[in-house]
């Protein structure tokens, strides 16, 4: 079988048959096909599209490509939730162990950031001595023994959509709903799950930035998964502002701390985590209906439970015993805090999201490439949401930066992305919609 052949038929329309695409996934991997024989297919599917056996097809074997998890005996369903990305998105955290407190299990494998968009690794290793990287046997251990572990992303597990996904990156083919499936459905049948619950990010800060694509994104993949023998449910949800109150990696994980204690909790934030962690406890058998799993939600925030297996994560992982009770001995403090005072009254009518993920960017908390290192301590703080009504002068949000020029720049980025109007702005629903 040729690589030639297998691109000349996507190019012209066909579907590709379970031979062809497993031809493809194994060059993947040996090398045995070109760069450019790797691209021009990916763009062969970005014209021409891709059916939903095709995507079965080509997600099952990116999945098989590396090692496959398995959890013989776990006591439990072993459940997982994936983010399409935002900005201040730190669900995950909170997730994982308000999940396992429920009695489900949760081996999250989780990605970085990269873009406007941050990444869950990223907050997790603002957290001195948390390892994002244990070997399988001790993450396997964590995760029955805990009920949740949160880590990087392993070379072994789907090793075919990291280097797929490495050339769409380059030649302008991200954009395909088929190969997003493929993409993230691979790596998370490779974990062995028997629910997954996904969280499709729709808006302005989004990398699904009108509703129609976001439900097109969610149908696939909730079909794609049903196809592959995943239980999925998508939820489309809202991403035209920041999310919570903090943007920034330590700053989110004291978000996080601060939520799961109960000393605040942002609602469009509470609403979303419970949503998601709703939707796996019915997935797992854990709850009778969404309703239920949201009462038993609340009890293991409410007893503490959920903390718990956070503050014993962080241990297992190699973090601090105390990091629940003094976050601010470890997680470092910006040099410099600074308002963004509003430069007139009036009311938060709109957020450009997208423009704000990226002014963390530039103040140092995010990558403009892969292997940049990234400042912790930077982000932004006390943010207020849309349909605030403020008085001038006053803080629309603080900005934390390592010096005062990069605190004045960020300033000029906040007030710029945020518009201030006069009249009273409806509620948006944090879920949009539900597929599944």
């Amino acid at each position: 079988m040729l690589a030639q052949e297998i691109i000349r038929a996507k190019r012209d329309g066909q579907a590709l048959n379970e031979a062809q695409i497993n031809h493809f996934v194994r060059g993947l991997v040996d090398n045995s096909w070109s760069e450019g024989q790797v691209a021009a297919l990916g763009m062969a599917v970005f014209l021409k599209g891709m059916g939903r056996d095709e995507a079965v097809l080509l997600t099952r074997a990116m999945m098989n490509s590396g090692r496959v998890m398995r959890w013989p005996d776990m006591p439990g369903p072993v459940l997982d939730k994936h983010s399409s990305g935002g900005v201040g998105d730190k669900v995950s955290l909170m997730l994982a162990p308000m999940v396992a407190a429920c009695g489900g299990y949760v081996p999250m494998i989780a990605g970085r950031g990269l873009g406007h968009t941050g990444g869950t690794v990223d907050k997790l290793e603002a957290i001195p001595g948390y390892t994002t990287t244990p070997d399988p046997a001790r993450f396997d251990q964590i995760v029955r023994s805990l009920g949740c572990a949160i880590i990087g992303q392993t070379a072994d597990l789907a090793p075919a959509d990291k280097r797929f996904y490495a050339t769409r990156d380059v030649t302008a083919t991200v954009e395909s709903v088929p190969l997003i499936t493929a993409s993230i459905l691979s790596k998370k049948l490779a974990a062995g799950l028997e629910g997954l619950a996904m969280d499709i990010k729709c808006g302005n800060g989004a990398f699904a930035s009108t509703p129609e694509f976001a439900k097109e994104l969610a149908e696939s993949i909730v079909a794609v998964a049903g196809g592959a023998g995943l239980k999925t449910r998508a939820l489309i949800t809202d991403m035209n502002q920041i999310l919570g109150t903090d943007v920034g990696n330590s700053l989110e994980v004291i978000e996080t701390i601060r939520y799961l204690k109960g000393e605040a909790r942002e609602p469009r934030l509470h609403e979303v985590t419970l949503a998601l962690c709703a939707e796996m406890l019915v997935l797992g058998g854990l709850a009778a209906n969404t309703a239920g799993a949201r009462v038993k939600l609340q009890a293991a925030l409410d007893s503490g439970a959920a903390a718990e297996k956070f503050a014993k994560m962080v241990v297992a992982l190699g973090g601090p015993a105390d990091l629940m009770e003094r976050p601010e001995a470890y997680l470092t403090a910006a040099p410099v805090v600074k308002p963004v005072r509003a430069l007139r009254a009036g009311v938060i009518t709109t957020m450009s999201t997208r423009d704000l993920g990226v002014a963390i960017v530039e103040l140092g908390g995010g990558r403009r490439k892969a292997g940049d290192a990234i400042d912790m301590r930077v982000g932004f703080s006390e943010v207020r949401p849309l349909g605030t009504r403020v008085a001038a002068g006053e803080p629309l949000a603080l900005i934390h930066a390592a010096d005062d020029a990069a605190a004045e720049r960020a300033i000029a980025s906040y007030l710029a992305a945020c518009t201030l109007g006069d009249t009273d702005v409806a509620a948006t629903p944090m879920v949009m919609a539900e597929v599944g």
